[in-house]
């Protein structure tokens, strides 16, 4: 899968802009996505499926780097969990999310699972595309 964000990283950061604008290839398929800025638990988001070749030229305008990493499906305890392997300059890093239906909806951690970081924004995708994780160094400053 990879994905690049299309909108301006540093108006994100300085909290002038309220959703990132990505494009995303997984796969045969092609993905416009807005995020809202929100950090935590819930976020908006919308989806728009897209021509490949779009998105292909799409990407070619992103700004920062482009994310590249491997998504596995893993079901545990009933809930689908994404866990996703970063490639490239964020080499090294695995990160799971699950998708529940509201914030308070209860849900077991499998024993896989390490540090929680849904707060950490250094962890959000748009961060990874302009300092990622191979620059953290050992203490991940």
């Amino acid at each position: 899968m990879a994905q690049g964000y299309i909108n301006d990283l540093g108006a994100m950061d300085r909290g002038e802009q309220k959703a990132s604008v990505r494009v995303r290839i997984q796969g045969d398929r092609a993905f416009l996505n807005l995020k809202s800025r929100e950090v935590g638990h819930t976020r908006q988001e919308f989806d728009y499926p897209i021509p490949v070749e779009d998105a292909r030229a799409l990407l070619a305008l992103c700004v920062g780097g482009l994310i590249d990493k491997r998504r596995h499906l893993v079901r545990h305890a009933g809930h689908l969990w994404e866990v996703d392997e970063f490639l490239g300059d964020n080499a090294g890093l695995v990160v799971a999310e699950i998708e529940l239906d509201d914030a308070g909806e209860p849900f077991e951690r499998p024993d896989w699972l390490g540090e929680e970081v849904t707060d950490d924004v250094r962890y959000y995708n748009l961060a990874l595309a302009v300092r990622p994780y191979s620059s953290w160094g050992p203490a991940g400053a």
